[in-house]
């Protein structure tokens, strides 16, 4: 009873930070669905643009994202240890070094895209919608990184509802803007696809200044000072975060960045192969936010706690939340196996693209468990700033061994797409066993080194 008791009292505390988290995510991915599925309705190219163009961003986004995750853990033991007034200025170098990245990302992506997707191949059918979609969608670059500073911050105390209220609102905005310059609503010029990436643009920038509001009028944000003072960038604070963050960069990069280098990879196989593949892999995305979330809550569970030197639930804490990871995947597998036709039909009316799609949807169901897992065990880690084993891992398990499958699958071969998705499945299974060795690994050797308080 002792035992169980436990297990309610811990998740119920991960649940309790993650829940918004998992709203915030689904809203994300929300937008994603919706970009996706109004995409559709207009043709097969526009939704290949949409998937290509997306997931170049993504990648992109994704990037920036693995730095500035840095400053959750930072937070979280600043804020475990009671040192609340030494989090502001984390906050305020957080936000220089957004802009310092998200300004030049504007004009180096619009300058490159169209070069870069013509020597990848992509077919050109769509290739140039596809580089209009990313010139545009980058506009929302330094928006959209200065919310992650401020995100990571409140995540980072334990704050997680205004997350999930911003989100939802970015949420109403970028369908509704979707809706006007999409299709030409209200006087809008009908831009189709591009429409698409200017309503998300806009939609970065509205985040941005809503989250601001947030933190300058909150009363629990008063005690990090944030905005006490405007100080300059202090470049041992921005290296202590560079340092942290490259190596989570590179470990969500990896997923990531292999996800859309086989989106690429679809690119080069025609239109009806590419939107089949979007629609697969966004609605399993969509899914992978629930445990995204989770491994967010776990990274501020573990780090709070090694922050109040309780080493124990610290571990204990890790290794929770990944089974509560595996759990849910496994129910979203079972809903992947038995509404893969329905799911499919919320996208696209095309019997070509629904046959591929359906494929596609079986095997991400196989790969569901692994990848709750491999993500559960990621954030455990991070919560340790233990981050330079988990990218080696990521690294090997995506690029040494995925993508090279999928690769051959794709092109050497030109296998059907559903054994190109194999790669998935191994790259993932992989990392899932390696990071979980690596976490119980560092959390016993944390325990026998470090002595308990008496």
């Amino acid at each position: 009873m002792k035992l169980r008791t436990r297990w309610f009292i811990e998740t119920g505390k991960l649940l309790r930070l993650a829940g918004p988290l998992i709203v915030n995510n689904l809203s994300i991915a929300g937008m994603q669905a919706a970009d996706a599925m109004m995409s559709g309705r207009i043709g097969a190219e526009a939704l290949a643009a949409v998937a290509v163009g997306g997931s170049v961003w993504f990648f992109l986004f994704t990037i920036v994202l693995g730095i500035m995750l840095a400053i959750s853990p930072i937070v979280a033991r600043c804020y475990g240890a009671g040192t609340p007034e030494l989090i502001g200025r984390y906050t305020r170098q957080g936000v220089y070094l957004a802009i310092a990245i998200g300004a030049p990302m504007i004009f180096v992506v619009r300058a490159w895209i169209g070069p870069a997707l013509e020597l990848l191949s992509i077919d050109a059918g769509f290739r140039d919608l596809t580089a209009e979609y990313v010139q545009t969608i980058v506009f929302g670059a330094p928006a959209i990184f200065i919310f992650l500073a401020f995100r990571f911050t409140t995540e980072g105390i334990g704050r997680t509802q205004p997350i999930m209220y911003v989100s939802l609102f970015a949420l109403f905005c970028n369908v509704f803007l979707n809706w006007v310059f999409m299709f030409g609503n209200l006087g809008a010029p009908e831009m189709g696809a591009v429409g698409a990436a200017f309503a998300s643009a806009l939609t970065m920038w509205l985040l941005m200044f809503v989250m601001l509001a947030v933190f300058l009028i909150g009363p629990a944000y008063r005690p990090l000072k944030i905005f006490d003072r405007l100080s300059p960038p202090r470049p041992e604070v921005l290296w202590e975060v560079i340092k942290l963050g490259v190596p989570i960069s590179v470990t969500i990069t990896a997923e990531v960045g292999l996800f859309s280098a086989t989106s690429v990879l679809m690119g080069t196989r025609g239109a009806d192969v590419s939107a089949a593949h979007q629609i697969a892999l966004n609605f399993a995305t969509t899914t992978f936010m629930v445990p995204l979330a989770l491994s967010s809550a776990i990274t501020v569970r573990v780090g709070q706690q090694l922050g109040r030197g309780n080493l124990e639930e610290a571990r204990y804490a890790g290794l929770l939340g990944i089974v509560n990871c595996a759990l849910f995947m496994a129910f979203s597998a079972s809903i992947m196996l038995i509404f893969r036709d329905v799911v499919v039909g919320l996208y696209i009316d095309d019997p070509a693209v629904s046959s591929i799609a359906l494929s596609l949807l079986l095997m991400a169901a196989i790969f569901q468990i692994a990848d709750g897992i491999q993500i559960g065990a990621a954030g455990a880690l991070r919560g340790y700033k233990d981050t330079t084993w988990a990218m080696v891992i990521n690294t090997f398990s995506y690029w040494v061994l995925a993508f090279p499958l999928a690769y051959l699958a794709a092109v050497t071969f030109r296998l059907e797409p559903r054994l190109i998705w194999g790669g998935f499945v191994v790259g993932l299974s992989v990392a899932a066993v390696l990071l979980t060795i690596r976490l119980l690994i560092v959390s016993r050797r944390t325990l026998v080194q470090t002595p308990q308080p008496a």
